[in-house]
C-alpha cells in the first residue's frame, strides 16, 4: 500500500496530477469538448511515456473534466458534458438569482466528498473482488461481457434499440482482423490493411473526437449569453453541514453506479437527483427554481461514480464508462492486461491510481475554488479559434500512434460515422464499448467451448453447476427480463 502515497512524494508524479486536474477542470468547461475527448487526444500524446506518469495525467483530468463541465451549466445554462445536465436544472436558475458563485463552492467543496467516497470504494472493494476474479471461469467473462452490452442499452435512456445495435455492430467491428486460433483473415474483405484489425484508439479518436468537432461546427453559436452575477463563493459551515446527509447518500449511489459497466457520470447524476427530489420533503427551494439541493446531489454523484468506474475495470477489463474504456485502451497500448491479475502483476499501478484520485480530489478545491473569472473567459472562445486547434491535436494523435496514413483515413472514417450517428440520435458510447468487448467476447466463447470439447450440453451445464456462473446467470436473466419488459412498456 505504500506506492499509494507515490504520487504525494514522487515531484513528477504530483506534478501530472496536478496539471491534468487543472486542465481537465477547463477542458470539461468548455460545451462540447468532453471529458472523453480529453482522454483520447492524451492517449495518443502520451503513447510513448512511462505508463505511471501517463496514469497519473489521464486519472487528473478524468477527474477535473467530470468536475469542470458543471462551470457553464450553473454560469451559462450550457452543460459542459451528459454528467451536468441535471445540474444546470438548478443550478443556471442559482446564477440568476445571484448566487453563482455559492451554487459552484457548494458544488466544489461537496463534490470531493463524493470523490472520496467512490475512492473509497475502489480501495476496498477492488482487492476483494479482483480475488474473486481468480476464480472466474472463461464462461463467466463471456456472460459478464455479454451482461456489460446489455448494460448499456438498458441505461441508454430511450435509445434501447440503437445502443443495442450499436454495441453488436462495435462486436462486429471488435473481431476484424487474424482468428486468434488459426491466425486466418476473418472479416478482412480481402483487404491486408485489415488484418491487423482496427485500433481501438484510432476509432475511439474518430468518434469522439473528429465526429464532436464536426457536430459542434455544424451546430449553430448561440448567442452571448447574459453575464450572472458570481457572488460569494465560499458556503457557511453550516450550509455543508446541512447538506451533508444528502452528499454521503448521493454519494454512495453514485459510486455504486459507477460500478455499473456502461452507466457512467451522466446516469449517476440523474440518479443522485431523482433520489433528491424524492427524499427531501422541504428544499431550500422548489427543484428547478434554484434548490441548492439540485446541484449538490448531481454533483457528488458524478464525482463518486469516476471511483466506481475504475472497479470493473481493474477487476474484470470491463470499462465503467467511455473514459475508463479509453483507459484500458492506455493500458494495452503500454503491454497491460486489464483484468483480476492486473492487481496481482501490477499492484503499483492500482495504487498510484488510488493516490492521484485521492491528490485530483484534493487539487479540486485548489483550482475550483479559484479562477471563476477566467472561467467565464475561456468558455466563450469562438468554435472557429477553438474547433481546428483540437482538429490539429486528432490528426497528429492518430498519425503517432503507428506513424501511417492509414490510421489517420480509419479516424476520419469513423469520425464521419460517428457525426451521422450523432445526427440521427445514435449514441456513441455503445459502439466503443463493443469495439473493446468483442475481442473478450470472441476469446472467451472460442476458451470455453475448447474447455467444454465443443460440447453445447457441457458448455451449458457449466453455467449451473459452478457457483460463480450460476450466480452471474441469474443476474443476466434478471437483467435480460428487466430490459426486455422495459423496451416493452417504452414501445406501448
Amino acid at each position: 500500500m505504500e506506492q499509494f502515497f507515490m504520487p504525494l512524494f514522487d515531484y513528477q508524479l504530483l506534478l501530472l496530477v496536478a496539471l491534468g486536474t487543472f486542465a481537465g477542470i477547463y477542458v470539461g468547461a468548455i460545451p462540447g469538448l468532453s471529458v472523453t475527448m480529453a482522454t483520447v487526444l492524451l492517449l495518443s500524446l502520451t503513447y510513448s511515456w512511462d505508463t505511471l506518469s501517463a496514469l497519473a495525467l489521464i486519472v487528473g483530468v478524468y477527474v477535473g473534466g467530470v468536475y469542470g463541465g458543471a462551470r457553464p451549466a450553473i454560469l451559462l445554462n450550457m452543460p459542459g458534458g451528459p454528467a451536468q445536465i441535471a445540474t444546470s436544472f438548478d443550478g443556471y436558475p442559482l446564477a440568476q438569482k445571484g448566487e453563482a458563485g455559492l451554487a459552484i463552492g457548494l458544488s466544489t467543496i461537496l463534490s470531493i466528498i463524493g470523490g472520496m467516497v467512490g475512492l473509497l470504494l475502489l480501495v476496498f472493494a477492488t482487492p476483494v473482488l479482483s480475488d474473486i476474479a481468480l476464480y472466474f471461469a472463461h464462461r463467466d467473462y463471456l456472460l459478464l461481457a455479454l451482461l456489460g452490452l446489455l448494460l448499456v442499452g438498458t441505461m441508454s435512456q430511450g435509445a434501447f434499440i440503437k445502443s443495442i445495435f450499436l454495441a453488436c455492430f462495435g462486436v462486429f467491428i471488435g473481431l476484424i482482423g487474424l482468428d486468434m486460433i488459426s491466425a486466418s483473415p476473418r472479416l478482412t474483405f480481402g483487404l491486408i490493411e485489415l488484418q491487423s484489425g482496427i485500433n481501438v484508439i484510432i476509432a475511439i479518436l474518430g468518434l469522439f473526437g473528429f465526429a464532436e468537432v464536426l457536430y459542434q461546427l455544424s451546430q449553430k453559436t448561440p448567442k452571448n449569453h447574459k453575464e450572472n452575477v458570481v457572488g460569494k463563493i465560499i458556503p457557511p459551515l453550516a450550509m455543508l453541514i446541512k447538506f451533508l446527509p444528502l452528499t454521503l447518500r448521493t454519494s454512495v449511489i453514485g459510486a455504486l453506479a459507477g460500478v455499473l459497466p456502461g452507466v457512467g457520470g451522466e446516469i449517476a447524476a440523474l440518479l443522485g437527483y431523482d433520489h433528491a427530489k424524492r427524499s427531501i420533503k422541504k428544499p431550500s427551494r422548489p427543484f428547478g427554481e434554484g434548490a441548492y439541493e439540485g446541484v449538490i446531489a448531481p454533483e457528488t454523484a458524478n464525482n463518486a461514480a469516476i471511483g466506481g468506474a475504475f472497479v470493473p475495470m481493474l477487476t474484470l477489463g470491463m470499462p465503467g464508462d467511455a473514459v475508463t474504456a479509453v483507459i484500458i485502451g492506455a493500458l494495452i497500448v503500454h503491454g497491460l492486461d486489464p483484468g483480476p491479475l492486473l492487481i496481482t502483476n501490477s499492484p503499483d499501478l492500482f495504487w498510484v491510481i488510488c493516490g492521484s484520485l485521492f491528490l485530483a480530489n484534493l487539487f479540486l478545491l485548489v483550482f475550483g475554488m479559484t479562477g471563476i473569472h477566467l472561467f467565464k473567459k475561456v468558455i466563450s472562445i469562438p468554435k472557429g479559434i477553438l474547433m481546428p486547434i483540437i482538429l490539429v491535436l486528432i490528426v497528429v494523435g492518430a498519425y503517432s500512434i503507428n506513424n501511417t496514413m492509414i490510421d489517420v483515413y480509419w479516424m476520419i472514417g469513423f469520425g464521419l460515422l460517428g457525426f451521422v450517428l450523432r445526427l440521427f440520435g445514435f449514441p456513441l458510447a455503445p459502439l466503443v464499448l463493443g469495439i473493446v468487448l468483442g475481442p473478450l467476447i470472441d476469446q472467451s466463447y472460442r476458451a470455453a467451448m475448447i474447455t467444454a470439447h465443443h460440447d453445447l450440453g457441457t458448455f451449458f451445464l457449466g453455467y449451473v453447476t459452478s457457483p460463480i456462473s450460476l450466480v452471474l446467470s441469474i443476474l443476466f436473466s434478471i437483467m435480460l427480463l428487466s430490459t426486455i419488459k422495459s423496451s416493452r412498456k417504452k414501445a406501448q
